[in-house]
């Protein structure tokens, strides 16, 4: 077995390569090889900016302009090894319970059939928790059988024992959903914080073809 520091390292290796928007629309998404990783999350959990962080960009991912409204999936391809699929965001304020579902009619539209879909990263805010949103976005991965790993983001605007009490929360929320990988990932886009391991984390799916 590989050491940590390793995997680490092999993960900066492949971040560090090129990184390159491939499509964006609401249907016929690419048919490619590579192994893909999808990220989600509510509208203002952070999403753009950690796709930007991880990838050692800044303007790569782009938050939409009006939050809830677009539909449009983005793949991004990284070093020719693995694909990055940004989802549109839920829970926006004032979501309608229509488009709560069709939000819902749209990532299940994109995850059924995806067999090259590894893992999606579901992005909560530390400072709010599992909201009731993010508990239907579970619901929904749950059902389709997607496996989805939890990124507990903006961990820099919480002390300590805020995130150590935020993140024992959210872990014991995962033993009720079987898709769910066990571990959180507290990461901050801001300072840097906890995104060597996320990366490594990604980086592992991009052996999965």
């Amino acid at each position: 077995m590989n050491e940590p520091s390793t995997e680490l390292a092999k993960a900066k290796r492949l971040f560090s390569g090129p990184c390159e928007f491939a499509f964006g629309g609401t249907d016929n998404f690419p048919d490619t090889d590579l192994p893909e990783v999808a990220f989600a999350g509510r509208s203002n959990a952070g999403k753009s900016s950690l796709i930007n962080a991880l990838a050692n960009r800044k303007t790569l991912a782009r938050a939409s302009k009006t939050p809830g409204r677009t539909r449009q999936i983005n793949f991004f391809r990284l070093a020719n090894a693995l694909m990055l699929a940004d989802l549109p965001g839920y829970g926006f304020a004032r979501a309608s319970r229509n488009e709560t579902e069709e939000w819902q009619r749209a990532i299940l539209a994109y995850l059924n059939g995806r067999s090259q879909l590894k893992r999606v990263i579901l992005l909560i805010d530390a400072r709010r928790g599992i909201m009731a949103a993010d508990a239907e976005a579970m619901a929904l991965f749950d059902r389709a059988a997607v496996s989805y790993a939890i990124a507990l983001t903006k961990i820099d605007t919480l002390k300590r024992g805020e995130l150590a009490a935020a993140q024992t929360k959210v872990e014991a929320a995962l033993s009720a959903h079987a898709a769910a990988y066990p571990a959180v990932f507290a990461v901050s886009a801001k300072d840097g914080a906890g995104l060597d391991e996320l990366r490594a984390h990604i980086a592992a799916m991009a052996a999965r073809r």
